[in-house]
């Protein structure tokens, strides 16, 4: 991953880190289930961002490599992974 990601993804991550935090307190509190729900959605779309920029990201560097490759098995082995793997994704990029 660049470096550039990879502090962009964690800056972002920080962000969700102190949302879920928030969500907890909100549970402790008591606060109205509603918007104990909204909160989580919030945390739950900035995850979804996340993941969409890492894939991303691999796409561009790991993928991008592998099937410019003349190593076959290793060009297999990136689609197989994606094939795998986009399915669970939801928005992905």
């Amino acid at each position: 991953m660049s470096a550039d990601n990879t502090a962009a993804i964690r800056k972002r991550l920080s962000r969700i880190e102190g949302q879920v935090r928030g969500v907890s307190s909100m549970v402790e509190e008591g606060r109205y289930c509603i918007d104990i729900v909204t909160q989580i959605q919030a945390a739950r779309a900035a995850l979804d961002k996340v993941e969409s920029l890492v894939l991303a990201d691999h796409v561009e560097t790991c993928v991008q490599t592998a099937l410019a490759s003349e190593d076959l098995e290793e060009r297999r082995a990136k689609v197989d992974e994606l094939i795998r793997i986009l399915p669970r994704t939801k928005g992905a990029a």
